[in-house]
């Protein structure tokens, strides 16, 4: 994950690098599939989002940071728990909603989260992450460290408030974040021609004070040096760079998406790119790989799947007494009802009584919501 001599320049990696990149991005891949099938199987809940299709860019991405650096992810994010390390037992006990889960299956598929190894979350919300990592980098300037943060989001949410208002800030503040918008070529079931009037996305962020580079998504090699020359002058220069990766998902927005929206011929077309493929017949070709290491590779991934998929199946749900668990209010400055467990009747305090004041009326709101009454004019 160290800094290379020339950033710019795309080129092979050491055989065991070349050979780990690979690794990671099948697993990515093989991990994606059964995630599919096992919410086919009703074993994950909610949305389920896969980024098949995209593992150049998660995995070029990554590999451009020190283990020091923060990574923040969208609710794309099984990949992204899985290129900074955590486990796949862990994600997809996570998917399953079980104890052993990486946010101990309180998160599900949009909300992983892995502090120990840097990475600060899956988010939800369109957008709602920069202003999360902005707020990551703000710290690491204020605690007088070299460290980077990488922010991924989708070419959609580039088009959200969020995104002119943390790269506008970033820029005045100086602060250290590489903005990588993962241009996969729809906003949900829109095309990017469609949601925004510059499709050019590396150049949304110049009239923000925020330069832009673009690499191509699909190749791991081009999509590693382009990353490698933002985060190296992000960290010198303590200032944001934006950076397009221009890549597609195969499957749909989301696992209830029917994909009307695209032709089966232009999944075809970018198909025949297929980043997994082509990363391993270029190793292949270039004597740092034999076909047949190469399947073992793949074969091993899938194993490795198989044995997450019995890991989360074994792990418990969550015991129903810890629903209140890391529920908090902030005792002495907020006024109202505590968070309490609701089977028990003992635990509710008694409604708010006290002489209203001509300036309070949100909290005569409040009270009357708490009462059960209908706040009146």
């Amino acid at each position: 994950m160290a800094d290379l001599a020339e950033p710019h320049v795309a080129r092979l990696p050491e055989p065991e690098v070349a050979r780990e990149w690979l690794a990671t991005m099948m697993l990515i891949r093989r991990f994606e599939e059964r995630a599919g099938e096992m919410y086919a199987r009703a074993k994950v809940g909610g949305f389920l989002h896969l980024s098949i299709g995209e593992e150049a860019t998660i995995v070029g991405s990554a590999r451009a940071l020190r283990e020091s650096d923060y990574l923040v992810s969208t609710y794309r994010s099984h990949g992204h728990a899985l290129v900074r390390g955590t486990p796949p037992e862990n994600v997809m006990a996570e998917l399953f909603g079980r104890v052993d889960g990486c946010s101990h299956g309180r998160g599900g598929s949009m909300h992983m989260f892995d502090y120990k190894r840097r990475f600060m979350g899956g988010y939800g919300i369109v957008g709602g992450n920069l202003p999360i990592a902005a707020g990551v980098a703000l710290a690491s300037d204020y605690n007088a460290t070299d460290e980077v943060t990488l922010c991924t989001f989708g070419d959609g949410a580039c088009n959200q408030g969020t995104f002119g208002e943390t790269l506008n800030l970033a820029a005045l503040w100086r602060l250290p974040v590489v903005f990588m918008v993962t241009n996969n070529q729809f906003g949900m079931g829109t095309a990017l021609r469609r949601h925004s009037a510059v499709t050019d996305l590396q150049h949304k962020g110049e009239g923000l004070g925020v330069p832009g580079m673009r690499c191509d998504g699909m190749d791991v090699l081009d999509t590693h040096a382009v990353l490698c020359r933002a985060v190296a002058q992000v960290r010198a220069e303590r200032r944001p760079v934006l950076v397009e990766a221009i890549t597609y998902r195969f499957r749909g927005h989301s696992m209830a998406d029917p994909e009307q929206y695209r032709s089966k011929e232009e999944v075809a077309q970018w198909r025949a790119r297929d980043p997994i493929p082509a990363f391993g017949e270029l190793l292949v070709r270039e004597g740092l790989l034999s076909a047949q290491e190469r399947e073992q590779i793949d074969a091993e991934a899938m194993a490795r799947v198989d044995d997450a998929v019995r890991f989360a199946d074994a792990s418990p749900f969550p015991e129903p007494d810890s629903l209140y668990d890391d529920v908090y209010v902030l005792e002495g400055t907020l006024r109202g009802t505590y968070s309490v467990r609701t089977t028990d009747p003992k635990a509710h305090p008694p409604p708010l009584e006290r002489p209203p004041a001509p300036d309070e009326i949100p909290q005569q709101i409040t009270d009357a919501l708490v009462l059960g009454e209908e706040a009146s004019s």
